[in-house]
């Protein structure tokens, strides 16, 4: 365990490791207390960039207020390990701590994960991979930070209303899924229109992606009607069975494995093209008995929580959004 000469902190120990070949950076109170309460965080960046330093200010931050130990999780990016090592290796690292929590001093039975944009995508789907498993002990809650959740209806009024508001619009998200994985980004305009996904596939999910299961308050703002697709659905098959699969759209898993998942904490911004994606999650959590404390930000954007303590830069949605991360950590 190497300390960071770079990132001190009076209040905090911070540490660079390896767990399975992953690099992690470590922070513990310095008062640090037995069977301490643990965070694994999962950074954002499409899975293309990000970084433990990126996210050093707000990993330091959350650690330092809610008085937990946390370890953020470097994996490896594309185009250097591509789709889907970023998954196992965030797999990896959870069992690890899991299985060993009390060697970095943290109660297995108070350990949160945790991941904005991508990374809450990563959260969420390695949530659902460990609620089959009796070797691993539970994790006792999850954290969705603006979180990217599925990737078959860019129709939704958020995704339509915020289409070209910073700083991820709509037409760089869909760019970013396809370099996260390495389809040629000509692809762009077909996902863009709907024809990506044929009409099997919309009737299969339509009940978990339907317009009525999102608040009127959220479609009150007009947005331009999508065109008919310039062409049919074509052979794209090996593409649409990676986009609608539980690993890169989570919230379409089964209602089996929805009713599995632990207490959950979901954070969305109202001027977010990934709005409704985190609302149609708390639904179906919701309607799958799963306790969830949401938290609307109505005068933010996504990436507003990366923006906390940069002095003139900050922004008061961000002081507000990780306050309401820290409540909810302290209650566990």
């Amino acid at each position: 365990m190497d300390a960071c000469p770079h990132f001190k902190d009076r209040s905090l120990s911070i540490s660079h490791l390896h767990i399975e070949g992953v690099p992690v950076r470590l922070y513990q109170p310095k008062a640090l207390q037995p069977k301490q309460r643990g965070i694994l965080f999962i950074h954002g960046g499409a899975g293309t960039t990000g970084s433990l330093a990126a996210y050093e200010r707000v990993c330091r931050h959350i650690s330092k207020k809610s008085d937990s130990v946390m370890l953020s999780i470097g994996y490896s990016l594309v185009p250097y390990q591509p789709f889907p090592v970023q998954f196992q290796q965030c797999l990896d690292v959870v069992i690890h701590f899991m299985k060993h929590a009390e060697e970095y001093g943290v109660d297995s039975g108070r350990v949160i994960i945790c991941g904005d944009s991508f990374g809450g995508l990563l959260a969420a789907s390695v949530c659902q991979m460990l609620v089959g498993r009796n070797d691993v002990p539970k994790i006792q809650a999850q954290m969705l930070i603006y979180p990217f959740l599925q990737s078959v209806k860019h129709s939704l009024p958020s995704y339509m209303q915020n289409a070209k508001t910073p700083l991820l619009n709509k037409r760089q998200m869909v760019k970013l899924a396809l370099k996260y994985l390495q389809k040629n980004v000509s692809l762009q305009e077909s996902i863009l229109q709907g024809a990506h996904v044929s009409k099997a596939v919309k009737a299969k999910y339509s009940k978990w992606l339907s317009h009525d299961n999102i608040p009127d308050e959220f479609k009150a703002r007009e947005c331009k009607a999508l065109a008919p697709p310039s062409h049919p659905f074509g052979d794209m098959q090996e593409l649409i069975d990676q986009l609608c699969e539980p690993m890169l759209s989570p919230l379409l898993a089964e209602d089996a494995i929805f009713q599995r998942l632990p207490d959950t904490f979901i954070l969305t911004a109202q001027y977010d093209v990934l709005r409704d994606d985190g609302v149609l999650y708390k639904k179906r959590l919701e309607d799958n008995g799963v306790p969830v404390s949401w938290c609307h930000v109505e005068d933010a954007f996504h990436g507003f929580v990366n923006l906390i303590n940069l002095g003139f830069l900050s922004f008061s949605c961000g002081k507000r959004g990780v306050s309401s991360i820290v409540n909810y950590i302290q209650r566990f």
